[in-house]
């Protein structure tokens, strides 16, 4: 399989990596400053570059029939506008806040336990994630996607709020520390007791080979697709 990096930080080195280890090939590394490359020369694309370039990354691949996978996170003002333009193009077109196995099992574990906790009043939620310091964008894309996981389960809860606890709001602490890959908690708290669950990642690892993963399954479809999708998950 062909394979085109949009984004050539340290993910995409270490996407580079395993496609490589799995018998792909790079055929481009465009970085953010890159404009003028042939993206036709890809059987697919993996887009992990910066918020204020991918949707342009997004755009180009879907109008010229080159399924891409996105995990770049901040851009999701535009999310509608690619979901549109992909089914205007027939093309195909997954985006993930995160790509990592553990990560979307996580998903589904926070959800169900949304669900028990959403009628006993008594016990408050609260989520933190902490990454590296060169992660641009605050909350993560993953903490927002366990927010709204929450929010669609438990009745008690209608939005997120970063650093801001108030009625009906999920509070959201991001810190930034050297050389962390990101750890997402969340916590129930009553004055009795707590419940907390964690996701904690040791390496890039388990992000890079989920989009790896992806982009082998999203050649030849159609379509607007998620993890679970790829994973036949929740």
């Amino acid at each position: 399989m062909k394979i085109a990096l949009l984004g050539y930080g340290k993910m995409g080195k270490t996407i580079e990596q395993i496609a490589i280890q799995r018998g792909h090939t790079i055929v481009l590394s465009v970085d953010k400053d890159d404009h003028d490359y042939d993206i036709t020369k890809a059987d697919v694309a993996i887009d992990f570059s910066i918020p204020t370039v991918a949707f342009n990354n997004i755009s180009n691949c879907i109008s010229h029939k080159v399924p891409v996978i996105s995990g770049t996170t901040g851009w999701l003002q535009d999310y509608d506008k690619a979901v549109a333009l992909c089914n205007e193009k027939q093309g195909a077109f997954i985006y993930a806040s995160n790509f990592s196995l553990g990560v979307n099992i996580f998903f589904e574990l926070n959800k169900t336990l949304a669900k028990m906790m959403s009628n006993l009043k008594q016990y408050h939620v609260s989520l933190e994630e902490i990454h590296h310091t060169q992660k641009l964008d605050a909350p993560s894309g993953t903490a927002i996607s366990l927010a709204n996981g929450i929010i669609a389960e438990h009745t008690s809860y209608e939005s997120w709020k970063l650093d801001e606890s108030k009625e009906k709001t999920i509070p959201i602490v991001a810190k930034r520390i050297e050389d962390v890959p990101g750890t997402h908690t969340i916590t129930y708290k009553s004055d009795v007791d707590s419940i907390t669950i964690e996701h904690v990642a040791h390496n890039r690892q388990g992000f890079a080979l989920g989009a790896v993963i992806a982009a082998e399954w999203i050649v030849g479809k159609t379509g607007v697709f998620t993890m679970n999708d790829v994973l036949n998950i929740g």
